[in-house]
Formats: C-alpha cells, structure tokens, sequence
C-alpha cells in the first residue's frame, strides 16, 4: 500500500472508525441504562430523553403517585393524615429521587426529607397560588433547583390542604449519571483503542520497515554485503528496499568482480613473469655468448640471433594479448562487421596454415555441411584470430608423434556452428568448466612448460559473444578436445534483423 492509500486508510482509522465505534458502544449503554431504569422505576424511561430533559423524565416518574394522591384528596382527604399512608407513598418516591410534603392549615403535617425542605420551604407555591390542572408540575430555580407537583384540597373539617411531590433535580437519576460516566469512559476506551490501532499498523508498515532498512544499511557501512534485504510491500518503503537490494546486490557484485580480477591480475604478473622470464633467460644467455666470442662462426652467429628473435616475439605476442584483451574487456575495441562467407574463409585459413601445420605432423581439414550460399556477420580480423587461438591451442597440446584437426561446419535455424576438434592430450574434466577463465591455465600446462599468459580462450570467448554467438568446449582426456561456436546466419531474403548489437553499433547495419 503506497503513503496516499495509507493517509487514507489512517484518516478513514481516526475519523470513521472511532464514529463507529461510538455508535454501537453508545447504543449498547442507551439499551442498557433504559432497561435498568424500567426496572428501578418501573416505568419507560428514554435515556437521551433523560439526558436531554431530565425535569420531563422526574415528571413522568412521579405521574402515577402524583395521580394516586389527586384522587385521594378528592375522595378521602383526611387519609393524608394517615403517617403510615403517607410514609408508605414517601418511601415510593424515594426510590423516584422525589419526597412527599403534607400541610394542614398553613402547619407541616408530614415532610419525607427535613434536610432539603428546610432549604427551599419558603419557595414552595402557597395554597391556591398553583394550578392543579397543569401537568408537568412547577420548577423552581435556586441554589437546589427543584419540581414541585401541587396539589390544594379541603379536609374533611373544612380546613385547607396541601400536598406536595418535591424532585430534586440536583440529584437526578443515578442511572443517568452512570450513563453519562459510561458514554466518557466509552469515549477514553475509542481513542484509546484507535490509537493503539494507528501505532500498530503504522509500525508494521512504516516504522518496522524503516529500521530493516537502517539496519541494512549499517550492515553495508561495516562492509557487510553478505545478506539479502526482503521487500516489505507494495508502497514507497517496499520500493526503496527494491532498490536498496538491487544496489547491494550491484555492488557485491562489482566488489567481487573487483576482487577477483585483482586475484587474476596477481595470477596473471605471476604467470607473465614466470613466463618471460624463459625468454629473457635465453635472450640473455644467447647475447651473451655472442659478446664472448662463443658464436664464432656466421652459422653460429645466424643461429644465436634467430633464437633471439624467436624468444623476443613470444614475448611481443603475450604484451599484444594483453594489451588486446583489455581493450575487447573494456568495449573498447572497434569491430568492422561484415558478412562473411564461412566455407571460404575456412578454406583460405587451411591454405594458409596449412603447410605449417604440415611441418609439424599435423593435418588439419574442413567438413562444410551447410549450403554453399549460407553467411555469417562478422569481423574478419577477430574470426581469423578466434580460429588461430583454437587451433594454437590444439596444435601445442598435440602429445601424438601425427596429429589431426577438423573444422567442421554446421548449418542451424539462425547460426552456423564451427566445431573445430583436434586429436590432442584433452582437457582435465576440473579444468574443463574454466578454460574461457581470464588468466586461467591448468596444472598441466605449467608443468609441461606450454606456456601462455591463460587470456587466448577468454579473448576468443569474449570476441564470440561480441558477435551475438556462444561458445563451449567438450573433451575426453586422451581423445582430445572439441571447441565450438555459433556466429548470427545472415538471412537468405536479404533482411538484416539477425545482425548482433555490436554489429548495428558499430558498422551500423540498419534494419
């Protein structure tokens, strides 16, 4: 969830849900309070009515007393002489927060609560002041505000009478109170319960994630790259930690990269100079014989100085290798691709090292199986180099007293593959997977003194899949060893959509 949808949801969290929850809290009390004081009262009492007009609500309680009263005095007024009938209808409107007050001829005949008449006698309506046929009773405002409900009659001796129903309106329903504590308490428990919410799912979605991420970084700051940073959603966070993996993953990788090439380049000043050190060795042992006469004849001296030349161009081809390799590793090397008819290439290569390779007790052939018009796209220069580094290759591992090589020509859907298959010593199967290794060089080619700087393969690698193609040795120890490699077929209806990047770069070959 991204930060807009998590506004909103946090909005929807402190507005809409404590709006929810209060409702239902407050319709659970309202039933609640409304049951207990039908129960108390015996009567239907509405609790916001209680809340909104609690003057109605002590009306309605003591209606049907106020009634029962009316028809006595009506019919048997000196009742309200009677103490245990008027205890018995106090003690019913003691439990409806009212009392009852009797007088008879202006003097107390019963009073239900001396503490608070005592306070609000002298604002009680005098007799005949006060309607009786109003319903609802009288509310007299004062420090103890209260309703009165009164009603005058005569006794039965002619003397006058009043009764009074008094309600406190200072002590209202405690029922009333307790919902108001409840609805304050239910309103504490939302926001508490909100905010609770709120902090829970802000810090699984932001605060959590936020201190992976810091810790993830500190780990990177210490140099600690070997872990992995799992995403942690969909929304900006989830994102950034994408990101961050991405960039710690980049940068081990370049940090290992870094490392193993300064490995490799160890590996490689070791190998060069092992192996120019043979070369200078001769070069010096040779000059030196000739500056002390030991080359004393001109055949001598011919020979001497051809060794010299030899040993110098070993030397001359391992600084050109490198220097090659760094510049096709860098993509910097300038290909001119072209289409390139294979058959004749190969047949002019074969012709032209051939009787070298003859010297040698090698014979080297060509099997095209592909149609006589099939093309390639390449550069002429780098193919003849791939072909010669396989085939240097081949011919200084020959261990037999003859040796054989075939180039063979096969014709796939979009490539044609070269497999050029020799008869030599093979390759340990430990080596086999690193051989297109930058620098590597197996045991056995140090031991038997073949010498290399262990960058033909990987430059021969690197120019095939420059070309678009790929590459891959197979080998039988004591049967010998096959190299091949795919080149982009040039298509026959003459489009030039297989052409490879570097091609389209470079020469620009336009589709």
């Amino acid at each position: 969830m991204d930060f807009r949808k998590r506004l909103i949801v946090t909005f929807m969290i402190m507005t809409l849900f404590p709006i929810a929850l209060l409702m239902s809290l407050g319709c659970i009390i309202i039933e609640y309070q409304e049951s207990v004081m039908q129960q108390a009262y015996d009567t239907e009492v509405n609790t916001l009515q209680a809340l909104q007009n609690p003057v109605q609500v002590l009306n309605r309680l003591t209606r049907g007393i106020y009634n029962e009263l009316r028809t006595v005095t009506q019919n048997e007024p000196d009742s309200l002489l009677d103490e245990s009938f008027l205890q018995e209808m106090n003690d019913r409107l003691e439990k409806r927060q009212a009392f009852l007050v009797v007088y008879k001829d202006g003097g107390i005949v019963f009073c239900g609560n001396d503490d608070i008449f005592s306070k609000i006698k002298d604002s009680l309506p005098e007799y005949g002041s006060y309607n009786t046929n109003v319903d609802g009773g009288l509310y007299v405002n004062g420090r103890i505000p209260y309703l009165v409900k009164q009603q005058d009659f005569l006794f039965s001796d002619g003397e006058n009478g009043s009764v009074y129903i008094i309600s406190d309106v200072n002590t209202l329903m405690p029922q009333t109170r307790t919902s108001l504590i409840q609805a304050i308490g239910s309103v504490l428990i939302v926001f508490f319960i909100t905010g609770l919410l709120l902090i829970v799912w802000l810090y699984a979605g932001l605060i959590k994630p936020i201190n992976k991420l810091k810790r993830a970084t500190r780990r990177v700051k210490e140099g600690d790259l070997n872990f992995r940073l799992e995403k942690t959603g969909e929304d900006e966070i989830g994102e950034l930690s994408e990101d961050f993996e991405e960039m710690r993953a980049h940068l081990k990788t370049e940090i290992d990269t870094r490392i193993q090439y300064e490995e490799d380049l160890r590996n490689l000043i070791g190998n060069i100079s092992h192996d120019l050190k043979t070369p200078l060795t001769t070069i010096k042992g040779y000059a030196e014989g000739m500056l002390d006469g030991v080359a004393d004849t001109p055949e001598k001296q011919e020979k001497y100085l051809r060794t010299i030349r030899s040993k110098a161009e070993d030397m001359t081809r391992m600084v050109e290798e490198l220097s090659l390799y760094t510049r096709i590793d860098c993509k910097s090397y300038p290909y001119h691709f072209e289409k390139v008819h294979l058959r004749d290439f190969f047949s002019d290569c074969i012709e032209e090292d051939g009787p070298e390779l003859e010297e040698k007790h090698i014979k080297i052939s060509l099997d095209a199986r592909l149609p006589e018009d099939d093309e390639v796209y390449a550069d002429r220069e780098q193919l003849k180099r791939v072909t010669m580094n396989i085939i240097g290759n081949a011919v200084k591992y020959l261990s037999k007293e003859s040796g054989k090589i075939t180039i063979t020509l096969l014709d796939e859907p979009s490539y044609i593959r070269t497999e050029i298959t020799d008869t030599g010593a093979g390759i340990p199967e430990k080596d086999l997977p690193h051989i297109f290794e930058r620098f590597y060089r197996g045991d056995s080619s140090r031991n038997t003194g073949k010498g290399g700087s262990g960058l033909g393969l990987a430059i021969v690698k690197q120019i095939v899949e420059d070309h678009g193609g790929t590459i891959r040795a197979v080998s039988t120890e004591g049967e010998g060893t096959t190299i091949s490699f795919t080149l982009l077929k040039v298509h026959r209806d003459g489009k030039e959509q297989n052409a490879p990047k570097a091609a389209k770069y470079l020469s620009g070959i336009k589709e």
